[in-house]
């Protein structure tokens, strides 16, 4: 067999094989591709699962941590954003004394004036009302050298020398030497410059208050020294009663819904229960408006006589000391314009001694964990007697001036330390130094 024919031999057996192939693989292809569809769906079928749970979960992430306010329509709540210290100062809460409450059968309400947040102290208002009307008036300007000058026992001294600092000034105090210490060296730490003085009436020129007008003349009268000295005046000025006419007024109205019997407070320059009585008593005419008065202060006799001193001493000459007392920040023995501005309408004067006052500032703290200054403890005797007077079911409103740690050295520490006694009753209070 020649090459010729193995040629061809090879070519006839390869068509062979391939008819052969062609016809079995005819029977099987189907099954294959088949198996190699389904083998082709399964990943794909996977991933759609796969993808579909990481659908949810991207969902369920979104729903539960984005922020969608900003496209809901409702509106944003307005930032409560304060001006400076300034800001804090006014719209203190009212609360409810529980213990006194409970045992006059009367609602009796404190405006929680320490916390107001320059002084901590009811005169913050005053303070305020003093340097922005003095700035209105041109009397200030800040960062110019201008110096404020006040004398005081001390609340008005702190508030002033915090306000001053937030708008640009210094204050120069002048106090009496007989106050707590912490007071004066609270002012040092607020940087102001303070003077302590041997106390005296009113009459003489080394009385602080008459020291404080005489700086601040001779502040402006020297060439030599940057700014002006403003004589603050808080015994005088129409600032200080207006603060409370436009502020302690108003919110006490709004906080008690109108609905008041009586409102009790201690007065110094008298510009808080003058403001006070001034803005409540036209819309509340049956209010009855109670003077709280410490042992030697003349206004007691002021409100029922309408005299300062026995009638065998002319007025505003008396040259005898005050008689001495421990409470500190309220009762005069002199006539001041704020206190005249609201006088005809404080219908009555209660007194408190200083033993009443300092058993009440331990039952504040043994019943209501309220830790009191000596006006406060003055105020709440006063508040309580006139409540038992008046009756259960009336609702009466008075100051917390300030807090005890400014009255640790002086009146804290006659007060003594609280008993924890639970055997103590308001009769105990009310009758103590009897």
């Amino acid at each position: 067999m020649d090459k010729q024919d193995h040629t061809r031999l090879w070519l006839a057996a390869a068509f062979l094989a391939g008819v052969l192939l062609t016809l079995g693989y005819k029977d099987v292809y189907p099954d294959l591709e088949r198996r190699f569809r389904a083998a082709r769906r399964r990943p794909s079928a996977a991933i759609d699962r796969q993808s579909s749970l990481a659908s949810l979960r991207t969902l369920y992430t979104k729903v539960q941590l984005e922020d969608n306010t900003a496209h809901s329509g409702a509106p944003l709540p307005a930032p409560d954003i304060r001006e400076g210290i300034e800001g804090c100062i006014g719209n203190t809460p009212l609360i409810r004394i529980k213990s006194l409450s409970e045992a006059t059968g009367c609602e009796i309400l404190a405006k929680a004036e320490f916390l107001n947040g320059a002084g901590n102290s009811p005169k913050d208002r005053v303070a305020l009302s003093i340097i922005t009307q003095a700035e209105a008036e041109g009397l200030l300007t800040p960062h110019s050298g201008d110096m404020v000058y006040e004398g005081t026992v001390g609340s008005t001294g702190i508030s002033l020398a915090a306000i001053c600092r937030a708008r640009g000034y210094l204050a120069h105090i002048c106090m009496p030497d007989d106050q707590a210490q912490e007071k004066s060296d609270l002012l040092e730490k607020l940087g102001a410059e303070v003077e302590r003085l041997r106390p005296a009436p009113i009459v003489d020129a080394n009385q602080f208050v008459n020291k404080a007008r005489a700086r601040a003349e001779e502040h402006t009268a020297d060439r030599t020294r940057r700014g002006r000295g403003l004589f603050a005046d808080q015994f005088e000025t129409a600032a200080n009663w207006q603060a409370h006419y436009t502020g302690t007024g108003p919110e006490i109205f709004a906080q008690t819904g109108g609905r008041l019997d009586a409102f009790v407070t201690g007065a110094g320059t008298g510009g808080t229960i003058a403001g006070v009585a001034l803005f409540l008593k036209p819309r509340l005419p049956r209010l009855r408006v109670v003077l709280a008065d410490p042992p030697g202060s003349g206004l007691t006799n002021r409100v029922k006589f309408g005299v300062m001193f026995d009638p065998k001493e002319r007025e505003g000459t008396r040259r005898r000391h005050q008689v001495d007392t421990i409470v500190e920040g309220i009762g005069v023995n002199r006539v001041t314009a704020n206190f005249e501005a609201g006088r005809e309408l404080v219908d009555d004067a209660v007194r408190v001694s200083d033993e009443q006052a300092m058993a009440m500032a331990r039952w504040l703290v043994e019943k209501d964990g309220i830790f009191a200054g000596s006006s406060t403890a003055c105020n709440m005797v006063a508040i309580t007697k006139v409540a038992l007077q008046m009756g259960p079911g009336h609702r009466l409103v008075t100051l917390i001036c300030d807090s005890g740690t400014r009255h640790l050295s002086k009146f804290w520490k006659h007060a003594g330390a609280v008993g924890n006694r639970d055997d103590i009753t308001l009769d105990d209070v009310l009758n103590a130094g009897a």
